[in-house]
This record gives structure tokens, C-alpha cells and sequence, in this order.
């Protein structure tokens, strides 16, 4: 005993100061791991599109490869825990880390299989051998790291569960720093090089938190058995991870499509969404989950008034209610998570339940949503399921309370239905908002402890909306495809026009009037930019050939004459299908060329045409939220030339709202010693479908732009300073946002 105790006395010191840097340690290392998962998916996304283009099937093999990768880091982390002690768990771990080491930094390194394959078997190879192992373990990192943490003899070692607030800040952070930090200043190369340095960082706090749990006591203990977890507090964990999950997708579709089209508006909703992560798991209370659980029905309810036509549509008000709609949804379904958390020695199994969760929400959204809805029913249908996520009474209530319950659902559903259709000039609009701001007030009065009167309330409002849009009378067809849900309707105004709508974007029209059919309308007409390159293109002894990239309802068609080809590149198959439809739009039917139509990505589609091919290339594909940047690039600008015939023109249509995107072309021509001109106009005349646009034209010599000097119209493209040209390897979307 004598041998024993001197020892006893001398590491006492040092374990009491051990708290503070084992604290350190696990925090950084937890937020770094998770900063770096985040981070690597957009590189690696930058690096694969160049070569796979944005079709459907790509996507949705990147994505369900992350989700699967996701869901089987935390797998792992769970089986070895179960099977592992601590030491041996974190001598594994530290050997995948240094396995995964051997394949950075991420690069692709060859090209995509040729001769019209799937992609998808070399898509997946690839993805399993450039970024597989790294993304893997960096997904089982956070839950193993908590559990080292949990027996390491620290203070607050029972409970672990505030280093996944750090976690989630770290995805936060990665997700708002690439865009704003890493994307404008860092080429693809370096980025790499920057993931794989912070990699080895991770590396080395791995390693002291690894030196913690080897040095712990209790280190090789048992852990104490914990109290068995029922099937039903399981479906809970999924149930409450999959609302928010899913709801996070469906307001980002609704709102970057039905709302404004506001590039990169997608990030604000996940950073939102992991936010309340951080918040509701931080080791002291910052905001109270009662002030979330009564402020999510007023929302919830606003929200839905927004999706009710006829009222409210101004982005600045209705994008900040969804927001917020979505805010506290995650609020309190993460905080209800974060209260039935399991002890710790059931952490991993609780962060793969959720997990579960999580990548069922986006299996929804992304695969079966677009299947089994024509519009973005997906969002209306979890504001309803937000209602039956919430808190329930412990107390029974009887059926007394049940039918005033019932009365009061009714009652209120009735007057936010008449408030949200009414037009009573009588009433002006400040009026009605008051008066649906009290009607909203009393229901989360009388409703808000009753989730599933509420749900039928809220939800009843949504299938009245549903039943106006499916029984009008002026919408002729709806399409909901990977790329967006479209809707063909009849304006009446000015004898007719059938219109073509992708959310809050226009994509074509055209008179119902038989003197008009012919005549091109929107961004199109003939005494516009795109007229004028028409009039002015050289015709041959031969006839023009036209490609044209972007479908819409084939309105350029009006433009082909007796002798020319025209070739249309279109990604999505539900475009080709309503623009070939003549019972909604007769452009491509009544042309006066033979057209052709190839479905894919443009930019791998045309690199399969023959040199020389076109005398005019048209890029119509810019005008939404989601910008191809790949078809903006030095490299894409080298296959249209190649395809381009001498004297020949490439024209890009760039209207859109929020970028400057003939800064972006005209760098891309100065660096080529290209000639370049710029057109807009004529005035928008909205009641006749007449619309503004600009267009750019390049050509390899001033000549080539013969008779684009005439109109006023033409003049050089403004350029930013300090602006670089775009390429595969660089380009920022943020660095062409209009001021």
C-alpha cells in the first residue's frame, strides 16, 4: 500500500487540470470532423459535373451515395461500440483514418464512360474510391468521439450530448463558408489541398483524444447496462428526425421556385435547420423550448395562409413565415429529441436512429415526392405532420373537450378560409391581415395543446386549396420532374395566351389568336435582341444550322426558315413532352425547319457533335435560380467554338434577376480575344407577353457580328473589376450578384 499511495497523490494535479484540455480536444476535434464532412460534398460535386453533366441520375446517385455513406458511419460507430471497448474501438478508428489518408487529396482523374452507358457503375466506383472511405469515417467520428469523451473521467463525461451542438456548428459553418469564402477565393485544386491539410488536423486531435481514453481509468470497464429502449421510443426518434428533415427540403423547393428564384437561397433553410441543433443540445438552455412550442402554431398557421391563393405573396413578408414556420418546427422536434435522449452509453444508437430519419426525410423528398406529386404538395403535407409532432397533454382529455376542440377546429378553418379568399372592397388589406393575425391568435389559444385538431384544422385549409387548384378550369396540364414542377395555364388577356410556368419563372407563351400563333413572344420577339440576330446572321448556299440549348416551349422555332436544321438540347424529358404537345404549344409542330430534339446535358451532348457543326449556338438555360455554371465555363466555351462553323455566332440568353452574367461571358471572350456584343430590350409589354431580355453574342472576329453595331441597342458587355473567367476548376456565384 506504502508502494501505491505517493503515486495516488502526484497524479491528482495533473488529473485535475486534465479537465480543461480533454474538453478542448473532444470540442475541436468534434467540430472538425463535422466542418469536413460538409465541406467535401460540394468539392466533390464542383469536380464530378464538368464530366457527368446535371442529369437526374447523377444527382441522385451523389446524393443517395452521401446518405448511405452518412447512415453507415454511424452504423459503424454504433457496432463497434456495442462489440468494442473504448482502446480497441479508438485503435480502429485511428487505422481507418490513416487508410482513408492513401487516397487524398480528393481528385477525378479520368473520363466518363462513353458511348451512351449509364454513368451511374462509374459514378458509384469512383465515389467509393476518391471520397468513400474518407466520408465514412469522417460520419462515424462525432458519435465515436462522444462516446470516448463519455469515458474519459471528465466532469462532464455523463453527458456527452452538448459535443453535438459543436458538431452541427461545424457543419453550420462549412455550409455558409464554402459559397461566401472558399468557392470565390480557392481554386478546386487547392480547395482539395485545404481539405486534406484540415484532414490531417482532425488527425492529430483524434490521436489526443484517443491518448485520453487510453490513459482513462475506467478505460477497458465495462460500460454499466443501461434500460432496454422500446420499438416505440425508437419510432419517436425517427418520426421526430424525419419532420424537420423533410420539411427542411420542402420549403427550400417551394420557396427558390414558387417565391423567388434568389440563387443560393438554399443555404439559409439548412443553416436554419442545423442551427436548432446547436441550439437545443448546447449544455446550457439559450432558448427556451416552451417559448418554441407556443410560437410554432401561430406560424404553422401563417405558413399555410401564405400557400392559400389569393393572399399574400411578396417574398419579403411570405419567405421570412416559412422561415420561421421551419425554425420552430426544428426547434421542437429536435428539442422533444434532445429531451428523450437515451444515457450515454445508448448514444450511438440514438444518433443512428436519427440518422434513420434524416435520410428517410430526403428519400421522400427527392425520389418519391416528384413520383407521387405533380406539384410541391410535399410542404403542405408536413406542415400538417409539424402539427402531430408536437408535445401532447399527459393528462387523458375526454370527449367533451374532444368535440370543443372539433368546434373551434371548425370554426377557425372557416374564417382563415373566408379572410384568405375574400375581396370585399369593403375590407381593405391591412384589415384582413389584422383580422387573420387574431383568428390565428385564438386558434393557438384553443388549439395549440391539441396537435391533432390542429393538424386538421391547418390541414383542412391546404385541401381546400388543393381541390381550387385541381378543379380550375384554366390549368391545362401540371409536370413535376428532378428538375422542377411546371404548370401550362390559360391567361385570358388579349384573346388568350397558353403559358409556360416553372414556379415563379416564365419559360414561354403564346396567343391563342390565330393572326399571333406564329409570332414569338416572352424573351423572343421578333423586334428584340434575338430578332435582331436572326436578321443578321449570314446565310450561305447552304441553310443555316441552329443549335439551340433550352427547350421551354420551343419558341425559337418561330425563327426557322425552309432549308436550315435545327437542333434543340433539352435536359428535361417533361419540357420535350409539353412543348411537343400541340394541344398547349404549336412553335416546334408548325416550324418551317425539320427539328430535332436530344434529351441530356447540353454541354456532353453537343461535345458529341461534329466540329464545325452550327452556324448559330443559342444557350437558353439561365434564366432561374439554378445557374448551369458548368455550361458558363473556359471549358465549355472551348467546345462551343469547336462546334461552331467559320463565321459562325454563340448567343446567351442571360436575363435573370439576381446575376450579372455578362460580366461572366464577357471575361471569358476578353481572355479568348473574342468579339463580343450586348442587346436589350424592347420595353415589356406584360399584357401582350412581351418581356425585356439581354443577350450576349460571341464570334471568333468583329465581322462575324456584321449588323449588331446598327441597332441601339448593341453595345460591350460591362465587366466587373477584379472578375476572373470562369472554369471547371474555379467559379463563384456570389462574385455576380446584381447589386
Amino acid at each position: 500500500m506504502s508502494t501505491i499511495a505517493p503515486h495516488i497523490e502526484q497524479a491528482q494535479p495533473a488529473r485535475r487540470a486534465a479537465p480543461t484540455i480533454t474538453l478542448a480536444a473532444y470540442a475541436c476535434a468534434v467540430f472538425c470532423s463535422a466542418f469536413l464532412l460538409f465541406l467535401v460534398q460540394p468539392v466533390f460535386s464542383r469536380m464530378v459535373l464538368p464530366l457527368l453533366g446535371g442529369s437526374p441520375a447523377v444527382w441522385n446517385t451523389c446524393m443517395l451515395f452521401f446518405q448511405a455513406a452518412l447512415l453507415g458511419g454511424y452504423l459503424y460507430a454504433h457496432l463497434t461500440t456495442r462489440w468494442l471497448r473504448p482502446r480497441a474501438q479508438a485503435t480502429l478508428h485511428l487505422g481507418l483514418m490513416a487508410a482513408a489518408a492513401t487516397v487524398l487529396p480528393v481528385s477525378v482523374a479520368g473520363a466518363a464512360p462513353a458511348g451512351g452507358g449509364s454513368p451511374i457503375p462509374w459514378l458509384l466506383l469512383l465515389m467509393t474510391t476518391t471520397v468513400g472511405l474518407p466520408f465514412f469515417v469522417l460520419s462515424g467520428t462525432g458519435p465515436i468521439l462522444q462516446r470516448w469523451f463519455s469515458e474519459t473521467g471528465h466532469p462532464g463525461a455523463g453527458n456527452p450530448y452538448w459535443l453535438y451542438a459543436a458538431s452541427n456548428l461545424g457543419s453550420m459553418l462549412a455550409l455558409l463558408g464554402y459559397p461566401i469564402l472558399m468557392e470565390p477565393n480557392l481554386r478546386l485544386a487547392r480547395q482539395s489541398h485545404a481539405w486534406t491539410l484540415g484532414y490531417g488536423a482532425l488527425a492529430i486531435l483524434l490521436g489526443a483524444c484517443a491518448l485520453a481514453v487510453w490513459r482513462a481509468r475506467g478505460g477497458e470497464a465495462a460500460a454499466e447496462p443501461a434500460a432496454p429502449i422500446s420499438g416505440r421510443e425508437r419510432a419517436l426518434w425517427v418520426g421526430l428526425a424525419f419532420v424537420p428533415s423533410s420539411m427542411l427540403l420542402g420549403v427550400t423547393t417551394y420557396i427558390t421556385t414558387d417565391l423567388t428564384p434568389i440563387p443560393l437561397l438554399w443555404v439559409i433553410p439548412l443553416a436554419l435547420y442545423l442551427l436548432s441543433f446547436t441550439l437545443v443540445f448546447a449544455p446550457r438552455t439559450i432558448v427556451p423550448y416552451s417559448w418554441m412550442v407556443w410560437a410554432q402554431p401561430p406560424l404553422l398557421a401563417a405558413a399555410v395562409m401564405m400557400l392559400l391563393e389569393g393572399w399574400l405573396r411578396e417574398p419579403s413578408v411570405a419567405v421570412p413565415i416559412h422561415l420561421g414556420a421551419l425554425f420552430v418546427t426544428a426547434m421542437v422536434c429536435h428539442g422533444e429529441l434532445s429531451r428523450r435522449r437515451p444515457p450515454a452509453s445508448r448514444l450511438t444508437e440514438f444518433y443512428l436512429w436519427i440518422s434513420v430519419g434524416g435520410v428517410l426525410g430526403g428519400i421522400f423528398n427527392v425520389l418519391l415526392a416528384p413520383v407521387l406529386f405533380t406539384r410541391i404538395y410535399e410542404y403542405p403535407l408536413l406542415l400538417g405532420l409539424a402539427c402531430l409532432a408536437r408535445p401532447r397533454p399527459e393528462a387523458e382529455e375526454g370527449l367533451r373537450r374532444h368535440l370543443l376542440y372539433a368546434v373551434q377546429a371548425l370554426g377557425y378553418g372557416v374564417a382563415l378560409l373566408f379572410l384568405s379568399s375574400t375581396d370585399d372592397p369593403r375590407l381593405p388589406a391591412i384589415a384582413v391581415v389584422a383580422l387573420a393575425a387574431v383568428v390565428i391568435t385564438l386558434m393557438t389559444v384553443g388549439l395549440g395543446r391539441a396537435p391533432g385538431w390542429l393538424a386538421l384544422c391547418l390541414g383542412g385549409l391546404l385541401l381546400a386549396q388543393v381541390r381550387n387548384e385541381v378543379m380550375s378550369p384554366n390549368n391545362l396540364a401540371t409536370r413535376r420532374t428532378f428538375f422542377g414542377h411546371y404548370r401550362v395555364y390559360v391567361n385570358g388577356v388579349g384573346g388568350g395566351y397558353n403559358v409556360l410556368g416553372h414556379g415563379s419563372t416564365l419559360h414561354g407563351a403564346q396567343s391563342l389568336r390565330p393572326e399571333r400563333t406564329a409570332e414569338p413572344l416572352t424573351y423572343y420577339v421578333r423586334n428584340g435582341p434575338l430578332g435582331d440576330i436572326f436578321a443578321t446572321n449570314p446565310v450561305g448556299t447552304r441553310g443555316v444550322r441552329v443549335a439551340v440549348v433550352g427547350l421551354g416551349t420551343g419558341t425559337t422555332a418561330a425563327y426557322a426558315q425552309k432549308g436550315e436544321e435545327w437542333t434543340f438540347y433539352e435536359i428535361d424529358p417533361g419540357i420535350v413532352e409539353i412543348a411537343r404537345n400541340r394541344n398547349y404549344f404549336t412553335y416546334l409542330h408548325n416550324a418551317e425547319a425539320p427539328i430535332r430534339v436530344v434529351l441530356g446535358d447540353a454541354r456532353l451532348s453537343l461535345a458529341k457533335a461534329p466540329r464545325g457543326a452550327y452556324d448559330l449556338i443559342l444557350l437558353d438555360a439561365f434564366s432561374s435560380d439554378a445557374v448551369p455554371v458548368h455550361l458558363l465555363t473556359r471549358e465549355a466555351l472551348g467546345t462551343y467554338l469547336e462546334r461552331l462553323a467559320p463565321g459562325g455566332r454563340v448567343a446567351f440568353h442571360v436575363s435573370n434577376r439576381y446575376l450579372d452574367l455578362e460580366s461572366v461571358i464577357g471575361e471569358l471572350a476578353r481572355e479568348r480575344g473574342l468579339a463580343i456584343k450586348v442587346g436589350s430590350g424592347p420595353p415589356s409589354k406584360p399584357d401582350r407577353y412581351e418581356q425585356w431580355s439581354t443577350w450576349v453574342v460571341v464570334a471568333r472576329r468583329q465581322r462575324d457580328l456584321f449588323g449588331l453595331d446598327d441597332p441601339p441597342r448593341w453595345r460591350a458587355p460591362r465587366l466587373r473589376p477584379g472578375a476572373r473567367p470562369w472554369t471547371d476548376d474555379y467559379s463563384s456565384v456570389l462574385s455576380v450578384f446584381r447589386g
